[in-house]
């Protein structure tokens, strides 16, 4: 929220400097984001009026003005503004003026005639970025007066970034309120004038949704001026909380919305058609609203209607059909109080965000739509004129708001703050911010106003007093813990020593939202029943991840549309699954590889990564806990269905998967080369089994090679298993050193060349023993793999 501290200041006006008010306001929890000039940096600028016009003789676009600017002789200034004129009161810079950007004003000559000055618009003083014509000011603007002291241009821009349970602050009131209970200063509310009835005439109110909205008034104001012109200091105030002038109706409701935080909305009464309903949007019932936008309702939309459509979206934005113009004459005065739940998350859904949804979201004052339509009445009389009708109110008392008393026990105080306060201090604190304060016992019972929604607990209202006493005032003392030391259990592997090696395999982390776009999410699992969330932050973040890969993904387009051809990325985290009605969460560490199988270098020719480039890094993650893995072949949506594997561990259980990207999501996702991904279960990955010693045998080791041919659909990790299977107590390692196909070698088959290492803990192998051993291993390869030798 953007304020200007010359408003602030006419409700509070501390003895302090603009950066002590920021510091203030700071440590006080309401942050500070930005302090800017009102306007940029000029001199010699006044108030001047223009009393003779004549046309310039050589250009028909340029006047000859004579300008009093309270000196005892008028200026000639040569002007081409299209709305100059005779009485005009103008901002006009003299001679010697330094006007925004370092532009000098001097003396010249425009088409021969003498120029002694420049009279401005809006643009040329850095107040806007455009202007139509010159910055005409008010008829009782006193002549010769600089202009920065006219308009307050000395002024600072206070940008103060409001966490959601500070709503009470969204408003000039609500942040004089703050300051004065920081400074322990009186102030006093915005004066607001009670303007008689004049008419009998009401539009009848009716609330259907009473839960969403307990409190709605509305009145009619007939006869007002829309074309009137909306004062200087009330344009200046909206421009300086980053709002433009959009006529005197609407500017009054932004007014009012600034002043005091009550959002309300005016319509054009002559095209309302009955009375007014507040009621839950129909199925298939569209709106057209102020931007221009076209919505299409259902029964989740709340909406203020009349007896044949729907007018505005309720809290957030009113419809384009009922909005007011300069042909007006009669409106309908809107003041609700609508419920916080009822209003959060709607305008996102609709791609909204306005000034009216933001309060309503976090929660606007229930009692103070009385206040705010009366100020919103009295401000459009003083400006726009106009009859004013009777307050047609509907309340339903049961749905409004509770604020139930909240006990504070005194111990609590110096148990948490670390310091007493005294029972005045304590009190005095909760009456400035508006709380009821009752003493009892050992405490207080604290009653919370109704612009404070985030008072529910004791924690709360010591949290009121450690940043109205401050945070600085607040002792400090250093933590002492007392811990016995577990011991390292070396049945668990350590997250970060798999961290380390992928790195060293030259991996670098990634850390992406738990929450994700439901598009990417349905692409990569598309079985997976996801958790949505209720409000998200965007439509982008709407969905909980059912696997780590929708974020690496998003990470790695993300690197290779900025020319980072070989990505190698790692992410641990959770991710969410929803089973039985329930959310369960799982630790995962994932993975994603493309581009290049090594860096660009002159050792290796540059190949592009495959399958088993990934498989390595796998291998080698399993190796650090002595995890025995077997990669079995196995569809998965999201991967390609000739290069996918499911991980089972040595008790079948499954690990996670291996594979590379499905081309389909590779083209819908934009990649241009093929991406490899792996997902593990942390919990499985963690497991260490435990090495056991075994002594070195003192007997050599006998290498025995076979080269096998077998049928294409034998899986070589089978042929090892059944060799490790059937070889007994003297087969100590099975290795593969050579796939073969070719001349030599039937069609559809292959050749597979292992080394069998054979060796006894108590004797010497005999040759005849080897060749028993390695006999009955082909016997059991020939019954069970077809397998014969290779001749």
């Amino acid at each position: 929220m953007q304020i200007s501290e010359a408003w602030l200041r006419t409700y509070i006006n501390p003895a302090i400097s603009t950066e002590q008010l920021v510091g203030q306001l700071t440590m006080a929890g309401l942050e500070v984001d930005a302090v800017t000039p009102a306007a940029a940096v000029f001199s010699g600028v006044v108030v001047g009026v223009v009393v003779a016009m004549q046309q310039h003789p050589d250009a028909d676009r340029l006047r000859v003005c004579q300008v009093d600017v309270g000196t005892d002789e008028t200026l000639q200034i040569v002007c081409g503004a299209s709305n100059v004129r005779v009485g005009l009161k103008i901002p006009a810079a003299l001679c010697g003026a330094v006007l925004p950007g370092d532009f000098k004003i001097k003396k010249s000559k425009l088409r021969g005639v003498e120029s002694f000055g420049m009279l401005c618009s809006e643009k040329e003083l850095g107040l806007a970025a455009e202007a139509q014509g010159l910055m005409e000011l008010a008829d009782d603007a006193p002549v010769g007066t600089d202009i920065r002291e006219y308009l307050s241009l000395n002024d600072q821009l206070i940008e103060v970034d409001l966490t959601p349970n500070r709503a009470d602050c969204l408003s000039v009131e609500g942040l004089a309120r703050e300051v004065a209970v920081l400074n322990q200063m009186d102030w006093s509310t915005t004066a607001i004038s009670i303007v008689p009835v004049s008419l009998t005439n009401a539009l009848d109110v009716t609330v259907t949704a009473t839960d969403a909205c307990p409190r709605y008034l509305g009145r009619l104001i007939s006869g007002v001026n829309a074309k009137a012109e909306t004062p200087l200091w009330m344009q200046e105030r909206l421009r300086r909380s980053g709002l433009r002038s959009l006529g005197p109706l609407v500017d009054v409701t932004n007014y009012v919305l600034l002043e005091l935080g009550q959002p309300l909305h005016v319509f054009d009464a002559d095209k309302l058609a009955g009375g007014i309903t507040v009621r839950w949007g129909l199925p298939d019932e569209s709106l057209s609203l102020l931007n221009g936008q076209t919505i299409t309702l259902d029964d989740a939309a709340l909406v203020i209607a009349d007896d044949q459509k729907a007018l505005a979206l309720a809290g957030i934005m009113g419809g384009s059909e009922t909005a007011v113009s300069d042909d007006t004459q009669n409106v309908f005065l809107e003041c609700a109080f609508f419920s916080p739940l009822a209003i959060a998350g709607k305008a996102r859904r609709f791609g909204l965000h306005t000034d009216s949804s933001h309060r309503f979201e976090r929660g606007v004052d229930a009692s103070l739509q009385n206040r705010a339509i009366e100020r919103a009445t009295q401000l459009i009389i003083e400006l726009a004129g106009g009859s004013v009708g009777p307050i047609s109110e509907v309340t339903t008392t049961t749905a409004l708001p509770q604020r139930p008393a909240v006990t504070l026990r005194k111990i609590r105080i110096e148990k948490i703050l670390g310091v007493a306060l005294n029972d005045e201090l304590v009190t005095d604190i909760f009456q400035r911010l508006g709380m009821q304060v009752q003493a009892i016992a050992d405490g207080w019972q604290i009653t919370p106003p109704g612009f404070r929604f985030d008072i529910a607990i004791e924690a709360d209202l010591i949290e009121e007093l450690a940043r109205i006493y401050g945070y600085n005032k607040l002792p400090s003392s250093s933590l002492l813990m007392r811990s016995a030391l577990s011991p390292a259990t070396e049945a668990v592997l350590d997250l970060d020593r798999i961290k380390d090696l992928l790195v060293d395999r030259g991996y670098q982390e990634a850390i992406t939202y738990s929450f994700v776009d439901d598009d990417i999410q349905k692409a990569v699992a598309p079985d997976s029943e996801v958790v949505r969330l209720k409000n998200p932050i965007s439509s982008e973040l709407a969905v909980m991840r059912t696997t780590l890969w929708c974020g690496l993904l998003k990470a790695a387009l993300y690197n290779t549309n900025r020319q980072h051809t070989r990505v190698r990325l790692f992410e641990t985290g959770l991710r969410f699954v929803n089973q039985d009605g329930n959310t369960h969460q799982q630790k995962m560490l994932a993975g994603l590889a493309l581009g290049a199988a090594y860096n660009e270098q002159w050792g290796v020719a540059t190949r592009k990564i495959d399958f088993f480039d990934i498989k390595a890094d796998l291998q080698a993650l399993f190796d650090l806990s002595n995890a025995k893995v077997t990669y079995q072949a196995a569809p998965q949506p999201a991967l390609h269905p000739g290069q996918s594997a499911e991980i089972l561990d040595a008790q079948g259980r499954s690990m996670g998967w291996l594979g590379m990207l499905h081309p389909n999501l590779e083209k819908q996702l934009g990649f241009e080369t093929p991406v490899f991904l792996f997902e593990l279960d942390q919990h499985l990955v963690l497991e260490k089994r435990i090495p056991a010693f075994k002594p070195l045998s003192k007997y050599p080791s006998v290498r025995r090679d076979l080269a096998l041919i077998v049928a294409e659909d034998v899986l070589v990790s089978e042929l090892v298993e059944c060799i490790k299977a059937s070889g007994g107590a003297n087969l100590q390692e099975v290795n593969v050193f050579d796939i073969y196909r070719g001349k030599g070698v039937d069609d559809g088959h292959k050749s597979v060349a292992l080394s069998l290492i054979l060796q006894d803990d108590t004797q010497t192998l005999t040759d005849t023993e080897i060749d028993a051993t390695v006999s009955g291993l082909l016997n059991q390869l020939t019954t069970k793999m077809n397998a014969k030798l290779r001749d």
